[in-house]
């Protein structure tokens, strides 16, 4: 009697639930949300990628952290599948390609498809459309993952030709390293250091003042390069990822009224995974998940704002040993010093974020938001 009245129970209430909700379909996504968080949609976004950020190293910091993460305020949790268009195990171009442009493209491709066709990216979407739009990465801004938001080349190492697609991208906020892909070129004579100067963005370096000590005027479009090459670890003294983080979200909010799009990586994520260092994985998790709650600090604030954050793959086949005590460093291991093919997290909140529930692909990234943002259909 009393599992019939459970039965009975259960079922007014899904049928309370599906006449008070809309069925929302987009291609292969069915979920369901209330008809009033349907209607509102986000003025900014933010998408943060932890590259190499599997669930494995999410658990490791929570741990390491006294068992809780920033990512616990997050309501809505997901999963992509982030295999490239020729491998199970994706590279960062390929997985940036997806979730920047919509395509599957092969390992070592920046914004082009399988034929190299060149792709439009969400953020250069939306500077077309009003937005404001930015870039912060602990890599260079040439590297993989921001590159994808911007560039085209059919093979990622291309640092220098990256370099020029960044001077024709016009993003009005960029922070990361290399410098030397700029203005001491081995291909030209261009200074693109000084070009960009004389296109009137407001550029520094790392070699002339400190990142926290500059105060960019929303009037220009500024870049500001932390390191010639490839910024220091954490564990090193690297500490701007926060600082820009918070600079940004108030300067593209002041650039445009129609809002901003802004993409941040923690990027040597990915590399204390090859290099099987779980000290250094442990110190850049850390900082992502500082720059995380600086974030979600303005998001909260605001309530117009998006946040996403996710990975592009999982990196190292990590595993935290059983061995593990509480209270105590942790025995991490590693099954690989290369990409896995793993699913990785995705971690919402603000307008929209019930989009990112569930299981779906990584080029679903792309897909949602250009709907969330009303940017027109152009694939």
């Amino acid at each position: 009697m009393f599992g019939t009245v459970l039965r009975f129970c259960f079922l007014g209430c899904l049928l309370f639930l599906l006449t008070n909700c809309k069925v929302v379909e987009y291609k292969n996504i069915y979920h369901a949300v209330s008809a009033e968080e349907f209607n509102r949609k986000p003025k900014r976004v933010i998408l943060m990628i932890g590259d190499g950020m599997g669930l494995p190293h999410i658990t490791a910091s929570m741990y390491n952290n006294g068992n809780q993460t920033i990512l616990e305020a997050f309501p809505v949790v997901g999963l992509q599948k982030c295999d490239s268009a020729d491998a199970l195990a994706t590279d960062s171009a390929a997985a940036a390609t997806a979730m920047a442009c919509g395509v599957k493209t092969f390992n070592q491709a920046i914004g082009v498809d399988l034929d190299t066709v060149p792709q439009t990216s969400i953020l250069i979407e939306a500077g077309q459309k009003g937005y404001a739009t930015g870039l912060v990465t602990t890599s260079s801004l040439v590297h993989a993952t921001p590159a994808g938001f911007y560039a085209h080349s059919p093979q990622r190492y291309q640092y220098e030709n990256i370099a020029l697609d960044f001077l024709q991208a016009n993003i009005d906020y960029a922070v990361g390293g290399g410098k030397k892909y700029f203005d001491r070129r081995d291909k030209d004579e261009r200074n693109l250091y000084e070009e960009l100067e004389s296109k009137g963005t407001y550029v520094s370096s790392f070699l002339e003042e400190t990142f926290q000590s500059t105060s960019p005027n929303s009037k220009r479009p500024f870049v500001f390069f932390t390191a010639d090459s490839e910024p220091l670890p954490a564990s090193q003294g690297r500490d701007y990822l926060s600082s820009a983080c918070r600079s940004a979200t108030k300067y593209l909010s002041a650039r445009s009224t129609d809002g901003f799009f802004l993409m941040i990586e923690g990027a040597q994520i990915d590399w204390s995974g090859h290099a099987r260092n779980g000290e250094e994985l442990l110190s850049e998790m850390a900082d992502f998940e500082k720059a995380v709650a600086t974030v979600l600090e303005f998001v909260r604030k605001d309530k117009e704002t998006l946040l996403i954050v996710t990975a592009d793959h999982e990196t190292g086949g990590l595993t935290i040993s059983p061995n593990s005590l509480p209270d105590e460093d942790l025995q991490l291991e590693f099954a690989s010093n290369a990409h896995t093919p793993q699913m990785v997290p995705v971690f919402a909140t603000g307008p929209g974020a019930s989009f990112f529930a569930g299981i779906y692909d990584n080029t679903e990234i792309y897909k949602k938001l250009k709907v969330l943002m009303g940017l027109e259909q152009s694939k």
